[in-house]
């Protein structure tokens, strides 16, 4: 298999789960029965709801953030279940979004996340002998294990021992073997579309002794006598493996039926998504998981444009970084291969692995518009020209605009519901530098007027940074840094980055043709301030901050206040930021910590500076210790505004709190992350405006 091959395989994959999330969503239970979906709905071709934009769901967030143990781990070290539960604590804030914090006892995730928290090692924090058999065989056992199958193509042995590590984390018994036969089936879809194929490789790597190979083999066989009715077969689940058998909340065995069904009676991805979808039970999971597979096993020619479309190229999720929050579904599964390649001990090609932190868009992935979008779709539409991405504009006269913008920022206004709560940090801010190129190719017309802009979220104006009247077809590359002293972007975030299209043609001779964009780039340096006056609440958050504990709200005009019993964190920025410079101020009204916080790396590591357990000093957070890098005994005096400056240069740390001498540190265990604020003791403490400059 060529790389191409492998990452346009993966890219179906994983554009083929999120299709089945996103189309069984709408329906998952406990209201939603076979018999309602079937009543409402009837026989599903398409989606059964749009969205503005699809909301975060745990069955995209565990592939993401958990597969994410394998980046954090360092080589010296062996990669194993307790590097999977590292990624749990770090990237999980805690009783929000992830996955379904459903109560001690009742989730199976909720209860092997407080596990962990307790001091509970994996694997025994999923175990039977401390969860129980009904809570340790849930269906989440195979739900987060799509990502484990895709970095092992043609390798089952190897992908489902890679599941069966991530999965006991939260899992055992029946649901390793479920975790095992999901990343096993995904594995051998690289190699053939045969559905008897992918089970027969799939079912070698689970006991045969397995009540999960029983039902496998219970469906098989009564397709092989019934090959031409799926809701004979599912009458058949329904009475021998239904969830009156099972226990729990959703029992990975009835679940796992219905995949085989849809595998066997769907064979196509369209069709077994929707059949997993109409079968009810755990839609959205069921309908992912085969989505993955015959995504894989199909390549993007299985992928229907009816169904990838909405997608839009785009996938929120919902863990503790607001920046990772907003995911490019290309460029993820470039660095998803990329990180294959290199766990595979195999040469990652030049330009496969882009670096995380930057936007750099090319559209060489067939079909792939990196999420951009249009502002006038009735006058403009978007497609994948081969040659980049093709913004196609309809005999369109002066006045007429379209802006085709890439989203880097999303608020709660963007969407229909608040599932699983997610939060966002932008992934483009002043001080970067944006660079394209675009070419016009005329159908009617004699000039347009193209701008390049930016959105400022708050007060939704455009402000522009290049302007020209176009009349040839040639290719136009512009490059501009988004001035962080404009006076329309102070304090704002960035929502929108793209080009202002502007028709220039009197009605007798309308702007008719093709404007291509070839590629899109933002890099460099973020020099921007948050004003805290300018920001809203949002999903529970304030903007741009992702919260994990505390009670946060803005009160007047300049503070962003937290209160606590014991911790309050707010993150915001580039996940990827080195060297950074911070400045803010605070104010004590109670307790005795306060922090600015840079390179936070989720709920677990970061370096802090401020304020903490009777002293001045700069910290660093690693797993469960507060460790002093360099401190003097210090309590705050309460009611008293400090001026407080952070900064980081490689492995130094400097720290300087207004009417104190300054402090330093050296320690370069943490070589990048988010920036913020946070209280590490009971406490009310007001923060003000965080200035955020990249060197």
């Amino acid at each position: 298999m060529t790389t191409e091959t492998y990452l346009q395989r993966v890219y179906a994959g994983f554009l083929g789960m999120n299709i089945g999330i996103r189309l069984g969503a709408p329906v998952e239970p406990s209201q939603w029965t076979s018999e309602r979906i079937e009543r409402f709905y009837g026989d599903i071709r398409s989606y059964v709801k749009s969205f503005k934009n699809f909301a975060a769901d745990d069955d995209a967030n565990g592939p993401v953030f958990f597969l994410r143990a394998l980046n954090d781990t360092p080589p010296t070290e062996v990669f194993d279940c307790s590097s999977v539960a590292e990624a749990w604590l770090n990237y999980s804030r805690e009783g929000v979004g992830m996955f379904w914090w459903g109560g001690y006892g009742v989730s199976t995730e909720h209860t092997a996340y407080l596990n962990l928290k307790a001091g509970i090692p994996a694997p025994r924090s999923g175990s039977m002998e401390i969860n129980g058999k009904t809570l340790a065989e849930q269906i989440g056992g195979q739900i987060f294990i799509d990502t484990w199958g895709f970095l092992f193509p043609e390798d089952c042995r190897k992908a489902a021992r890679y599941a069966r590590i991530a999965a006991s984390v939260s899992h055992d018994g029946e649901g390793l073997e479920g975790a095992a036969f999901i990343a096993a089936a995904i594995a051998k879809a690289f190699e053939t579309e045969d559905a008897d194929a992918i089970l027969d490789a799939a079912l070698a790597q689970i006991s045969a002794s397995s009540t999960y190979a029983a039902v496998v083999n219970a469906v098989r066989d009564f397709h092989a006598k019934n090959p031409g009715d799926w809701r004979l077969c599912l009458t058949y689940l329904q009475q021998n493996w239904g969830y009156d058998r099972y226990p729990g909340i959703c029992h990975i065995i009835p679940n796992a039926g219905v995949c085989i069904m849809a595998l066997l009676y769907g064979k196509t991805l369209s069709r077994a998504v929707e059949i997993a979808t109409m079968a009810g039970w755990d839609t959205d999971c069921n309908a992912g998981n085969v989505g993955s597979i015959l995504g894989v096993a199909g390549s993007l020619q299985a992928v229907e444009d009816h169904y990838r479309s909405p997608l839009n190229d785009m996938l929120v999720l919902s863990g503790i970084s607001g920046y990772l929050n907003i995911l490019d579904i290309p460029t993820y599964v470039r660095q998803l291969c990329a990180l294959s390649l290199r766990t595979r001990g195999l040469e990652v090609p030049e330009g496969l692995d882009r670096n995380e932190g930057t936007i750099d868009f090319d559209f060489s992935l067939p079909g792939s518009i990196h999420g951009f979008r249009v502002s006038n779709p009735n006058a403009c539409s978007l497609a994948n020209t081969g040659d980049g991405l093709g913004m196609r504009y309809d005999r369109m006269v002066r006045p007429q605009s379209c802006r085709l913008y890439y989203k880097p920022f999303y608020r709660r206004s963007d969407f229909d519901d608040e599932r699983y709560m997610p939060v966002f940090s932008p992934t483009v801010y002043p001080g970067q530098t944006v660079s394209l190129a675009y070419q016009l190719e005329k159908f009617s017309g004699e000039s347009v007027l193209i701008s390049a802009y930016v959105r400022n979220t708050t007060t939704a104006e455009l402000v522009v940074f290049t302007n020209e009247v176009v009349y040839d077809e040639e290719v136009h590359e512009l490059s501009f840094v988004i001035d962080p002293n404009h006076p329309k972007l102070k304090g704002a975030m960035i929502d929108e980055v793209g080009l202002l299209f502007e028709a220039n043609s009197p009605a007798k001779n309308r702007d008719f043709g093709v404007l291509h964009l070839q590629y899109f780039r933002v890099s460099g340096k973020a020099d921007y301030t948050i004003a805290i006056g300018m920001q809203s609440k949002e999903f529970a958050s304030i903007t741009p901050f992702s919260h994990n504990h505390g009670a946060w709200e803005v009160v007047g005009k300049r503070w962003m206040e937290a209160m606590t019993l014991d911790h309050a964190e707010a993150m915001t920025g580039n996940y990827f930021s080195k060297d950074v410079s911070l400045h803010s101020s605070l104010i004590l009204h109670s307790g005795r910590s306060a922090l600015l916080s840079l390179r936070v790396q989720g709920a677990r590591r970061g370096y802090y500076g401020g304020f903490h357990q009777g002293k001045l000093g700069i910290f660093k957070h690693a797993g469960d210790k507060m460790i002093v890098l360099a401190a003097v005994e210090q309590l705050p005096a309460l009611e008293t505004e400090y001026e407080i400056a952070f900064r980081t240069e490689g492995a130094n740390l400097h720290l300087e709190v207004s009417g104190f001498a300054p402090l330093e540190a050296v320690d370069g265990s943490l070589a990048y992350g988010m920036v913020g604020f946070a209280l590490y003791e009971r406490g009310r403490v007001g923060f003000g405006n965080l200035q955020i400059k990249e060197k």
